[in-house]
């Protein structure tokens, strides 16, 4: 149910070789053409995507696609965050018999290269309710009505803009090292010809 789209990086890389990012070659025509306009830009947790799903019923957990193994100690975390009667009924109490998908990173020490960020965790970065994507002020609310951390926004401006930020190699609001990257949001959702989300990533490591 409503898999996150894989974020693309912001510029192509080289198809042989070192498979080194084309500074300046945008990975697609929707980028270069929208690159000066605003974009949001969140910090990029370094974990695994996680869906918690309210399907009107009940409350399942999955990961980036249904086929996503999601680690033990994760999954146990996850679990006692979204799963029980009294858990649940928050989430009949909020949407009702509408369709609801959290979408947010499960971080922390064992998931990917996220030991710095301290214990395991889960934190929101976007919500869709019966096919409608909400804005940044829903996402806060919602956060807030499950009592749940929001990825920060680390700052907002054009596409060069974000590259030279990332450039820079910023330090992480959560732990006392480099940040992943960003995620840049257009400030308006946009969409390409086959309906998938316009948005995209940069990363420290490129650079």
């Amino acid at each position: 149910m409503y898999e996150y789209i894989k974020i693309p990086n912001i510029f192509k890389r080289e198809q042989f070789g070192n498979n080194k990012l084309l500074d300046g070659q945008y990975s697609s025509h929707e980028l270069e053409y929208l690159q000066n306009c605003q974009w949001i830009w969140t910090e990029k947790i370094d974990g695994t995507n996680i869906r918690i799903i309210w399907d009107g019923y009940r409350v399942s957990i999955k990961g980036r696609t249904d086929n996503s193994q999601i680690p033990p100690h994760l999954l146990q975390k996850l679990e006692e965050m979204f799963l029980g009667t009294p858990k649940e009924e928050v989430f009949e109490q909020k949407f009702g018999n509408q369709t609801a998908v959290l979408y947010g990173e499960g971080y922390g020490e064992k998931i990917q290269n996220g030991g710095a960020y301290g214990p395991v965790n889960f934190i929101l970065f976007d919500v869709n309710i019966d096919g409608w994507w909400l804005k940044r002020s829903g996402i806060v609310e919602i956060a807030g009505y499950f009592d749940l951390n929001v990825v920060p926004i680390v700052g907002h401006g054009t596409l060069p803009e974000a590259v030279e930020y990332i450039k820079g190699h910023p330090k992480s609001v959560f732990k006392n090292e480099t940040m992943e990257g960003i995620v840049a949001k257009p400030f308006y959702d946009l969409f390409d010809r086959g309906g998938k989300r316009i948005i995209t990533k940069v990363k420290c490591v490129d650079f």
